[in-house]
């Protein structure tokens, strides 16, 4: 345990020291470049300040004219004028404009004074704007008294900028001469270039810099106002004694330290990064984090996916925000605020890191389809799957719910807003009320359905269930009706498959006993030495014939369980199965001669063809010739029939049994069943079952009919031309 808790702590070291490294590493990347500069004054943030003041020295000291002489400079132009008449079209375009504006308000005044009112208005209007087209002096003075309000405009604008020109002129010394005029504009106590030089040496101040009338000293708008712009000489300099509480100083005084800070701080976070990258390679995961990765793994795929790019979001967002050096501004970010941004960041990098490794792991362990099937997305999409698995079901829950939502929410309305209830009470009851009923008349039958199933486990076959309506819960009941007389034909199957499974053990040991009794019983016969040649023969005789009989019995059992296996191959081949049946019979003629059955045979035509295999079809005729011949009654006839119908070929057999065969068709299908249920013919009992086999393996059919002592036999087999 001592062993598992230092290696989480020293993972949890580590991951600090790596955020910690990334964070100084991170501000080293965005913030370097604004600590590359000598001093502050060689920022562009102090070259902004300067640009500003001497925009405004421009505005208010260097080009400065009086509001009335500035009006006095005010000149009109024919461009002007010839502008400001075709401003917004020629004249009829003019008239037609005005006119427009004019005719919904004269036509929708609601009186007739109104009317007048408004077309008195238009017609001035008019009237001016066609003296605008007559004389050059109307147009004239419109354009002067324009100029004039821009001046009034400017002026009140230089106002405003008092309050900033004292602010830059507590920290700037300046001493300019226009260079046309001689003209000395100061704010120092000196009155010449030389004694300024002096006063405002490099040594003296924090910047300075030299003008000379090469380089224009302007920065005001010359568009609306008629201003002076002289070239200037001189310098414009940050004295030393300039007040310690003036902004600019205070920030020049602060990024001088906080330039050391800078430096001192990425250069320990770059060390810190590079030793904990350098270590990765000593470092194992902590076994704490291996003990939890299977809880973590448990929670959906997209939920962590999620939360690591939540964590590393925020991280990147306190990096961002956060970064103690973002700006040099010694009012922007407290100590306090500093070390916190620096740590949040810090742990949030290590939060995000061991999410990565284990989202990294998984995503190269397992495939893209494994982990959404982990995923809550694709829970909620298989869920919504089974809720409309059966369309009908889903649709009918979510039009029920959703008229009982819509009744309840509605409900705090009513409560709300009385009157609605006019409104309300209707609905509940004309929807509500039904669809409230409706559900408890299916839970109802819900309930009786479910109860049927519950009998139907514990083996309690009852009567059918209603079907009522055309409902799901109605299909329901009507698929458990087909289940319930399955289970019963299924039970009645097994029973039967049971005692037919007696019968069969019963029956092989009877027909292999019988053989193989007498090959015992004889062969210790032949032991005896008293024997004479004769005996001894015919002990051999039957020795052979009972070994005969139990090769057969053998044959046919493997034979029969191949076929009903399934595990045979078929030659196909198109053959003649008047020919087939024929070769049948000849194999037989002997025994037919010597019995008292009389054969009939027909066919519809001389060759029918079929693919068959001619092997395995010549083995069913051959099975059924024997049965036929062995079961007969005796001098009765034997019906065998060919006939070609359309794509099937059909053949059929009839004699009449010597044995009473009962009602059952099918059990005479089953292996070891025989007609002579006395068992005193010989025979196997395979034989029907074996010629059932092959016809199913040809496609075929085999049916049994009976009728009263009438054996029919009907096999229909496809045929088609190669």
């Amino acid at each position: 345990m001592a062993i598992k808790w230092k290696s989480s702590v020293k993972t949890l070291i580590w991951l600090l020291v790596v955020g910690l490294g990334c964070t100084g590493t991170f501000s080293l990347l965005l913030d370097g470049i604004n600590f590359t500069y000598k001093t502050y004054f060689d920022t562009p943030q102090f070259e902004g300040e300067k640009q500003n003041y001497l925009s405004v020295l421009s505005e208010l000291e260097l080009n400065y004219v009086p509001k009335e002489e500035a009006k006095q400079q005010i000149k009109v132009t024919a461009e002007e004028i010839h502008e400001h008449r075709y401003r917004y079209g020629d004249l009829n375009e003019q008239i037609a404009s005005i006119t427009a504006q004019y005719e919904d308000k004269i036509n929708n005044s609601p009186t007739p004074e109104v009317a007048g009112l408004y077309k008195t208005e238009r017609d001035a209007k008019i009237a001016d704007i066609t003296k605008n087209f007559q004389d050059d002096e109307h147009v004239r003075a419109k354009v002067l008294k324009e100029k004039e309000q821009a001046l009034d405009e400017h002026y009140m604008n230089l106002e405003s900028m008092q309050t900033g020109y004292k602010y830059y002129n507590a920290t700037f010394s300046y001493f300019l001469v226009n260079v046309d005029t001689g003209k000395v504009h100061t704010n120092v106590n000196v009155t010449d270039y030389a004694a300024a030089q002096k006063l405002l040496r490099e040594q003296d101040v924090l910047w300075h810099e030299t003008y000379t009338s090469k380089e224009p000293l302007y920065f005001g708008n010359k568009k609306q106002v008629p201003l002076e712009n002289g070239q200037f000489e001189g310098i414009v300099a940050v004295p030393k004694w300039a007040k310690k509480s003036a902004p600019i100083v205070d920030t020049a005084l602060y990024y001088k330290t906080l330039k050391q800070r800078f430096f001192i701080y990425t250069g320990i976070s770059v060390l810190l990064l590079i030793a904990g990258l350098y270590t990765t390679k000593f470092l194992r995961p902590s076994t704490f984090f291996i003990a939890l990765r299977p809880y973590y793994t448990k929670v959906p795929f997209d939920i962590r996916l999620g939360a690591f790019a939540f964590t590393a979001l925020l991280a990147f967002v306190f990096l961002m925000s956060e970064r103690p050096f973002r700006y040099y501004d010694i009012h922007y970010m407290p100590a306090d605020r500093m070390i916190f941004g620096i740590f949040a960041s810090a742990f949030l990098i290590a939060a995000t890191l061991p999410q990565a490794w284990a989202l990294w792991k998984e995503w190269r362990e397992e495939s893209i389809t494994t982990l959404w099937q982990r995923t809550w997305c694709y829970h909620i999409l298989e869920f919504i799957k089974k809720v409309f698995f059966v369309r009908s079901i889903g649709m009918q829950i979510v039009i029920l719910m959703g008229l009982l939502f819509t009744l309840g929410f509605s409900a705090v309305f009513v409560a709300v807003e009385s009157g609605l209830i006019i409104v309300y009470m209707p609905f509940v009851l004309l929807v509500g009320v039904p669809v409230f009923l409706y559900i408890l008349k299916q839970t109802a039958y819900f309930n009786e359905v479910f109860t049927a199933v519950k009998e139907i486990a514990n083996g309690n076959l009852r009567a059918d269930l209603p079907v009522k309506g055309r409902s799901p819960l109605a299909a329901l009941a009507a698929d458990i009706n087909i289940l319930k007389n399955n289970v019963s034909f299924s039970q009645k199957e097994q029973a039967k498959s049971e005692r037919l499974k007696t019968e069969l053990i019963t029956n092989v040991s009877h027909d292999l006993r019988t053989p193989l009794t007498s090959i015992i019983t004889y062969t210790d016969l032949l032991k005896s030495p008293n024997l004479t040649e004769d005996e001894r023969s015919a002990y051999v005789e039957v020795l052979d014939r009972k070994s005969k009989r139990l090769k057969v019995l053998i044959d046919d059992l493997f034979e029969a369980s191949k076929m009903m296996s399934g595990n045979i191959e078929l030659t196909l081949e198109q053959a003649d199965i008047v020919q087939l049946l024929q070769q049948s019979l000849a194999e037989h003629d002997d025994n037919i001669s010597q019995s008292t059955l009389q054969f009939r045979v027909t066919h519809s035509e001389n060759q029918i063809f079929a693919v068959v295999d001619g092997q395995k079809m010549w083995r069913v005729f051959d099975n059924l010739i024997s049965n036929i011949l062995k079961y007969s009654l005796e001098y009765s006839r034997v019906y065998i029939n060919i006939t070609s119908a359309g794509e099937d070929v059909i053949i059929t057999f009839k004699n009449v049994s010597k044995y009473e065969l009962g009602g059952n068709t099918e059990e005479l299908l089953e292996r070891f069943k025989r007609g002579d249920t006395s068992r005193h013919t010989d025979g196997s009992g395979l034989g029907l079952a074996i010629a059932k086999s092959i016809v199913d393996l040809h496609g075929g059919e085999l049916d049994i009919e009976l009728d009263g002592d009438l054996f029919k036999i009907t096999i229909t087999l496809r045929k088609s031309v190669l």
